[in-house]
């Protein structure tokens, strides 16, 4: 079986496919002071009777790719490994002033979206920012736009307004919150979904100029489904998407 981690600023992602099928996945929180050798432990507790023949994996967090990279030789030795990282064959032509400076995560998005979809599109990851990637219709990241993510939003309001709080993630009764935890709530939920319209809303007609409507828009992420009931141009959920893109840029590499 493959294993595919994909280590976020927040929360690391591991998942384990036999074949194309994804037979398991687990969500846990991102620590940039784990060791080598309690990030082994901690993998190796969560895949239990899973036996792994191949790892691949990436990372936007550096102390922790470091560890990862240690871990990997003291405890995976034997076992084909793919590091998503320069020259490393992706299939994603990266179309920007710096490609060095796109995260390695973002690479995997591209590669799992042209994959699934025939055609242009942006991939909306709400993590803990959230990323708009744009693919061209020959599968190329082109750019796209990263703005403050769900909770960091809701974090910095409670910290600066002296009455207002952190409240539960969920969609209120009314758009029109008849209490502070219900306006709250409607501003995040629904101001989010709108920010999400109007982005790809313009990066479509700049992509697309003839025919916006066209792209395909994938949302993922760990909030994504806070969301995307909310929005009108989210056309496909894939949780898993950065999962899949590790398998299948592994594939290319193996």
């Amino acid at each position: 079986m493959l294993l595919a981690i994909d280590i976020g600023n927040t929360n690391t992602v591991l998942g384990v496919f036999d074949g194309e099928e994804l037979r398991d996945s687990w969500r846990i929180k991102s620590d940039a002071r784990n060791t080598a050798d309690e990030l082994a432990l901690a993998f190796r507790g969560l895949l239990d009777e899973h036996a792994v023949d191949g790892i691949a994996a990436c990372s936007t967090v550096p102390a922790v790719l470091r560890e990862l990279r240690t871990m990997l030789a003291r405890y995976y030795t034997d076992t084909p490994t793919v590091l998503v990282e320069p020259g490393v064959r992706t299939g994603v032509g990266v179309v920007m002033d710096n490609p060095k400076e796109v995260g390695t995560d973002r690479i995997c998005n591209a590669a799992a979206a042209h994959h699934l979809v025939d055609g242009p599109c942006i991939v909306v990851d709400f993590g803990t920012s959230t990323n708009f990637d744009v693919i061209s219709a020959k599968g190329e990241f082109v750019g796209g736009a990263l703005a403050p993510g769900i909770e960091i939003s809701l974090d910095a309001l409670a910290a600066r307004a002296a009455q207002l709080r952190k409240v539960e993630l969920v969609a209120p009764r009314s758009p029109i919150g008849k209490n502070t935890v219900e306006a709250l709530q409607s501003g995040i939920i629904y101001g989010f979904a709108g920010q999400v319209d109007g982005m790809v809303q313009r990066l479509s007609e700049t992509l697309v100029p003839d025919a916006p409507q066209s792209v395909h828009v994938i949302a993922t992420g760990g909030l994504a489904s806070l969301v995307i009931d909310h929005s009108a141009r989210v056309t496909r959920y894939e949780p898993e998407l950065t999962l899949l893109g590790l398998r299948l840029i592994y594939e290319r590499n193996t």
